[in-house]
């Protein structure tokens, strides 16, 4: 949130770079970053991105709440103490009241060590319902149109749903 202004404005469909470090306070008994650290980086990245974008002024003065619905990771290679790396986020597309996400944690090299694939959307607490992203992007003042969905993330809002579902079908 500091870097925010600094850093210029978000546009839906470009990506935003953090660069971190992965201290002792980020590993595991094997000293590389731990599981939970990758969430918490994302949460920083779509922090990030709601901020840039002016999301985060508006949730303050229309009562919206941003929620996570749902994610999934991939781990690629290993980030180990002391390692420097790059977390790029990005609000790949949407469709209804669903966001699409992605958070790339890259190596210095190159290499890509995970990828978290999110779902999320704006609920209006006065409205007391979620929003269609087209309307969160048109309060912003953009004028983007979402992207057809690719194989992978048609896979994983198919998965999302089915896990949703099992989930409230049970005590």
């Amino acid at each position: 949130m500091a870097t925010a202004k600094s850093r210029g404005d978000y546009q839906v469909g470009t990506e935003s770079r953090l660069v971190f470090r992965c201290l002792p306070t980020d590993i595991d008994l094997n000293l590389h970053l731990n599981n939970a650290r990758y969430m918490m980086l994302a949460d920083v990245g779509r922090i990030d991105l709601f901020m840039r974008s002016g999301l985060g002024k508006m949730i303050r003065q229309r009562k919206w709440a941003p929620m996570l619905g749902g994610l999934q990771t991939v781990f690629v290679r290993e980030i180990r103490l002391w390692q420097r790396f790059h977390v790029y986020s990005a609000i790949e597309t949407w469709q209804g009241t669903q966001a699409l996400g992605r958070h790339r944690f890259v190596l210095e090299s190159g290499e890509t060590a995970a990828t978290v694939m999110t779902t999320a959307g704006v609920y209006d607490r006065p409205g007391r319902r979620f929003l269609q992203m087209d309307e969160v992007v048109c309060a912003l003042g953009g004028d983007a149109r979402p992207r057809p969905l690719d194989e992978d993330e048609k896979a994983f809002l198919a998965s999302h749903v089915a896990m949703r579902s099992a989930a409230r079908g049970r005590s």
